[in-house]
């Protein structure tokens, strides 16, 4: 009897630690995907307003979008921004807050009975809501990639100067670093045109940065590290900026 509780006990702990790790799993997952689900969900109102309302000028159909809007915009106003997401909070912040201001200019069309007011408004929401959507978006696929591999590096090993698990990652930063630099030039150019080579010359500079942190982390010495580290994060940044 003694052995039969013991064993129930003993897959009671083991149940219980894969469920825990389970969750952690998710939960990591989840602060590295840049994903906001109260944006994805404002699409579903975005989409028929900007595709079908507006185009056909139907402004009965704009009204009858407020309660919708209203209801998806409070929960947008509570969203949490996942942690990969942490250096965009201040221009979230600030462009929810315009995005405030443009449905409440919205609402205030759609009261009165000027149909180009309401049209006018309705322009200026989509506009508000894609200017949220670039603040999260990831700039190309490869540099989200990239960035998912380096938030852990320098949010979650760093802190605890784990150099050991960080060097266990940088075979897949290098290769993540290298297919930056070979994102199609047709793609960039139609994203950033004249500051094309920029983001080509920065990328480079990210995968020396990225290889010179590998090297950086087969030495003793912690400043070196530390160094490589620091100068890596700050040239991700420099490339976001290539965006702005």
């Amino acid at each position: 009897m003694k052995k039969v509780v013991a064993l129930s006990f003993m897959l009671l702990m083991v149940l219980g630690t894969i469920t825990t790790a389970s969750a952690q799993t998710e939960e990591q997952k989840a602060e590295i995907s840049s994903s906001v689900p109260a944006l994805q969900d404002f699409h579903t109102i975005i989409f028929p307003l900007w595709h079908k309302a507006y185009p056909a000028k139907d402004t009965a159909a704009l009204r009858r979008f407020v309660p919708q809007i209203k209801a998806k915009t409070e929960t947008l106003n509570q969203a949490k921004l996942p942690g990969i997401l942490r250096d965009q909070e201040a221009q979230w912040n600030s462009e929810l807050k315009k995005f405030n201001a443009l449905t409440d200019n919205y609402y205030q069309a759609c009261a009165g009975n000027d149909a180009e007011a309401m049209l006018k408004a309705a322009e200026n929401l989509h506009r508000g809501y894609e200017a949220l959507n670039r603040v999260v978006k990831p700039f190309v696929p490869e540099m989200e990639a990239y960035h998912q591999t380096l938030y852990i590096i320098y949010h979650k090993l760093y802190p605890k100067k784990d150099y050991k698990a960080i060097a266990a990652l940088m075979d897949k930063l290098v290769g993540q670093a290298d297919a930056v630099t070979k994102v199609p030039e047709d793609k960039i150019s139609r994203r950033l045109k004249e500051a094309a080579p920029a983001y080509y010359s920065v990328s480079k500079e990210l995968y020396d940065n990225t290889v010179a942190l590998k090297d950086a982390l087969l030495k003793k010495q912690s400043k070196s590290k530390d160094a490589a580290i620091m100068k890596l994060h700050s040239t991700y940044k420099k490339l976001e900026t290539v965006f702005e």
